[in-house]
């Protein structure tokens, strides 16, 4: 499909730079294919779900992905680098987008922390392995495992999205706005957004209910914020992502579908996860590695049947998604509606409650 077709105008000031206050004061928009949209808050969620459905939770956790350092080469002298982690490979190596990549060569040495320090712990170091056709690198660091995760922690940043970033500067209050207070698997480098609007007030709320919860993992990269560049849809790649859905998960949410009830992915990382573990046979397995599911209009979804999500970019990868999810004008007209309505966008701003397009 032509990549324009999911372009829409957006004013600069619907973009939220901070959440709400508290999490679930946030609004949401719920639209149903067919019928009337309407004007909700977040914490209506109990009340518009069903005893017996099932919120599906992305329980990730972000880590201060974002690097800034120097590249070390004999001769040359220093040259100031930055590296976005986006996947971990294994204990010592990772997946990163890298500045300025046209600069930085296979075999170079990178330094993230104190250029000068030479006391065993005070430094970050690293050894670019590969430059991969995608425009990312390959990263070995000289730490492995715990080690390494203790020494990102120590010199990384949060690695908010760059239409944040560049507005603002990160401070200490991101360290906990953009983090989900379910957040527990170490390995994300953003957030599942969708979540950020829960509060354990919420959570209560929804076991009052009757409605199940359950976790899986999936650790969303930073290629969630990289543009479409590519005209069409089929000439656009997808970054994979490792993500987890554990036996006891998948028994209990085929269960779910079994009595009648329904699933709800809490964030398009939940549905990619939960879409790539399902069988054309509609039921749940196990599932355990990458994923680079490119969701577009035409996929016929298998597992998912409701997703609250935030309100996403024009032209993205999500706009995307959530047009084949509900219909593609279905999801122009609802954001046409929100952006008359004053809704906030993007990943500290509002949410929709999206119920699927029969297909």
């Amino acid at each position: 499909m032509r990549v324009d077709l999911f372009d829409f105008d957006l004013p600069e000031e619907r973009i939220a730079l901070r959440p709400a206050e508290p999490r679930d004061a946030a609004r949401m928009l719920v639209v149903r294919p067919g019928e009337a949209r309407e004007d909700h808050g977040v914490r209506d969620l109990p009340a518009l779900l069903n005893p017996g459905d099932a919120l599906v939770f992305n329980d990730t956790r972000v880590i201060p992905g974002q690097l800034h350092g120097v590249r070390i080469r004999d001769g040359s002298g220093s040259v100031p680098v930055s590296a976005t982690l986006h996947m971990r490979l294994d204990g010592a190596r990772w997946l990163a987008f890298a500045k300025p990549g046209r600069r930085l060569a296979v075999g170079d040495r990178l330094r993230f922390g104190s250029q000068n320090s030479s006391c065993l712990g005070q430094n970050l170091d690293a050894t670019l392995e590969a430059k991969n056709p995608g425009g990312d690198v390959q990263l070995a660091f000289d730490l492995s495992g715990a080690a390494l995760d203790e020494a990102i922690k120590a010199h990384g940043a949060m690695p908010l999205p760059p239409y944040i970033a560049a507005k603002r500067g990160q401070d200490a209050r991101d360290a906990t706005d953009y983090q989900t207070v379910y957040a527990k698997e170490d390995g994300a480098v953003a957030a599942p957004t969708a979540g950020l609007h829960f509060t354990e007030r919420l959570l209560d709320a929804v076991d009052a209910r009757g409605i199940e919860r359950h976790f899986l993992t999936l650790h969303v990269g930073a290629g969630t914020f990289l543009p479409v560049k590519a005209e069409d849809t089929s000439g656009h790649r997808m970054h994979a992502e490792i993500g987890l859905v554990t036996p006891e998960t998948a028994d209990a949410l085929n269960a779910v579908k079994a009595r009648g009830g329904r699933i709800v992915a809490v964030g398009t990382t939940s549905l990619r996860l939960l879409e790539s573990a399902a069988g054309e046979d509609g039921m749940l397995r196990p599932f355990a590695g990458a994923t680079d599911i490119f969701i577009t209009p035409g996929y016929r979804f298998r597992f998912v049947d409701v997703l609250m999500t935030n309100f996403h970019l024009p032209k993205s990868t999500l706009f995307m998604l959530v047009s084949a999810f509900a219909g593609l004008d279905t999801m122009r007209d609802a954001y046409a509606h929100a952006i008359r309505e004053q809704y906030r966008f993007y990943s500290y701003g509002d949410s929709s409650l999206l119920f699927r397009e029969r297909q």
